[in-house]
């Protein structure tokens, strides 16, 4: 079977931490591995424009900086497609068909629609974009032909739907046009949905609770020595929770054996800190300090590429508009053949 990739994110905001190591440290891997046949990565404006269509200049204005993330962080545009979604109307045509297939009452049930309900806080006045929106993201899959898709924990139900979706079309019009999609997910469970530094909900740009790929060095310091630790660890001598501590949660996704040797050489590992920490005498600044070195170590780099990149729009632009038409001219292909299947081959009455 082709290998394909697909993954991408809303351009609401700059990229931030939860999506460096939910989804964006998984694409520099299977960057690197190759033996993939595309790989593509989509800048979903579409979808944002589904909670945020009184507001188009926020997601229009987000979509490049989206990108310059991207390429920071080490995206190569010469082995990764990154496209607009709207800019390939092939996915909305197919995104109208699949809606025939999928019920409300499935939509409902879909537990990241509850929970991303749940975070913007609507009641009876939902976009029928919002809640359609899983039926949008299996057209984005499916379009390409998508094998593997790089995603956080939170995502597994979107992927659910979609081979559902994928099920459906075949049993119902008898042929099988899809392929179906896998999802891939971070190797340590801890990334699958990184924690936001209030420690309440996961990392979010509308909850405010994130570092970016982008803060300088001195916002991300500040952040840092922000976040939630134990609310019971008061004294440096009092025993500390490791478990739903936001430093500790952060290291665990972030930290190396040879950091210690760098910046905290008094221990081996990360396991020699928790267990100090637990049995008291390490107070909450020292672990701070260490966690903040550790991410200017990641970021510093990401920030000086961005300066760099920011230098050239225009091409960073004529990049993401190439891409989305060869996008279309796949994604067309797909159509084709999915009509073909429903029965909707108009064209060959004009062939007589």
């Amino acid at each position: 079977m082709k290998k394909i990739i697909l993954t991408g994110d809303r351009p609401t905001g700059n990229l931030h931490l939860g999506h460096y190591v939910g989804s964006v440290a998984n694409r520099l891997k299977l960057q690197e591995e190759g033996g993939y046949e595309k790989f593509y990565i989509m800048i979903a404006d579409t979808q944002a424009l589904t909670d945020n269509a009184d507001n188009v200049d926020k997601v229009k204005n987000n979509i490049v900086q989206v990108a310059i993330d991207y390429l920071s962080a080490g995206i190569d545009p010469n082995k990764v497609d990154i496209f607009i979604q709207s800019q390939v109307p092939e996915l909305a045509e197919m995104t109208m068909y699949f809606m025939n297939l999928v019920t409300v009452a499935r939509l409902n049930r879909n537990p990241t629609v509850k929970d991303e309900l749940k975070l913007r806080g609507f009641n009876a006045s939902i976009p029928v974009g919002f809640l359609c929106y899983p039926i949008s993201q299996a057209a984005d899959i499916l379009a390409f032909g998508t094998t593997i898709v790089p995603v956080g924990e939170d995502q597994l139900p979107m992927i659910e739907q979609t081979r559902e979706i994928l099920r459906t079309f075949h049993s119902t019009y008898g042929k099988e046009v899809f392929a179906a999609p896998n999802a891939l997910l971070p190797e340590k469970k801890v990334c699958g949905r990184l924690v936001g530094l209030d420690g309440a909900a996961k990392m979010s740009k509308s909850l405010g609770n994130c570092i970016f790929l982008k803060d300088e060095p001195e916002v991300v310091k500040q952040k840092v020595m922000s976040a939630y630790t134990d609310p019971n660890h008061i004294k440096v001598t009092d025993p500390g929770k490791v478990e739903g501590n936001v430093v500790f949660e952060y290291l665990d996704a972030f930290c190396k054996d040879e950091h210690f040797g760098r910046y905290l050489p008094e221990y081996a590992n990360l396991e020699e800190l928790k267990a100090h920490y637990r049995k008291g005498g390490l107070g909450d600044v020292k672990i701070k300090l260490f966690l903040n070195n550790i991410l200017q170590e990641l970021l510093e780099p990401i920030r000086q590429k961005r300066k760099e990149l920011e230098k050239n729009i225009d091409a960073i632009y004529e990049m993401l508009f190439e891409n989305s038409k060869k996008a279309s001219e796949v994604a067309a292909k797909t159509l084709k053949n999915m009509k073909d299947a429903m029965g909707l081959d108009y064209y060959k009455f004009l062939k007589k």
